[in-house]
């Protein structure tokens, strides 16, 4: 089996994050926006009647990712991959003030066989090179050669995923299964 490097997105595709803000905001700020209403990569088009601060104010807490969980099968099927040998490394764009608290209340908590190495934050996620690249927002998996694979969410559903060849996925189990597959036929491939 070819070991692989395996670049993970964080939010909304190892967990809950859009869903648990949202939550948050229509608790705090007593609107009714579901997370179906999100449907462009810009969150503030949901709530017209929230300024710009009210909405991105939340990722400076603790109480609201206190709240975010991991997607079902995430933490098994990455520890799994860890441990089949493929080389995961967590690709985030969050901003440098919330960075801190995502890690310590989410990524370690979840994921504690992942480390400090095991984590690129950056805003070009499009110069990152890896054999595989898991993300929810297409633009970040546009014009890689191959190994592109959307994870679904509200915001992505318009988006014609296939013809950027990209597999759209929802479930860990799954992932790994094409995954696993993959390794499978390269290290074939090699071996001809």
């Amino acid at each position: 089996m070819k070991k692989l490097t395996i670049l993970i997105d964080m939010d909304d595709t190892i967990e809950n994050l859009c869903e648990t803000w949202v939550e948050y905001l229509n608790e705090v700020h007593n609107t009714d926006v579901s997370i179906e209403d999100i449907k462009e990569w810009d969150m503030t088009k949901a709530f017209p009647t929230l300024t710009k601060s009210e909405i991105f104010e939340p990722l400076n807490t603790v109480e609201l990712w206190h709240r975010v969980k991991p997607l079902p099968h995430a933490v098994e099927v990455i520890k799994k991959l860890v441990s089949d040998g493929h080389k995961v490394v967590i690709v985030t764009a969050s901003h440098p003030e919330t960075i801190q608290l995502k890690l310590d209340n989410v990524l370690f908590k979840y994921f504690p066989f992942l480390t400090y190495k095991d984590v690129i934050v950056a805003s070009q996620k499009q110069l990152i090179q890896g054999d595989i690249f898991i993300d929810d927002a297409p633009h970040n998996l546009e014009g890689r050669k191959f190994g592109k694979f959307l994870f679904e969410a509200p915001h992505n559903k318009s988006y014609d995923a296939k013809k950027e060849n990209m597999i759209r996925v929802n479930d860990w189990r799954k992932i790994y299964q094409y995954i696993h597959f993959l390794s499978l036929v390269i290290d074939r491939l090699e071996d001809v």
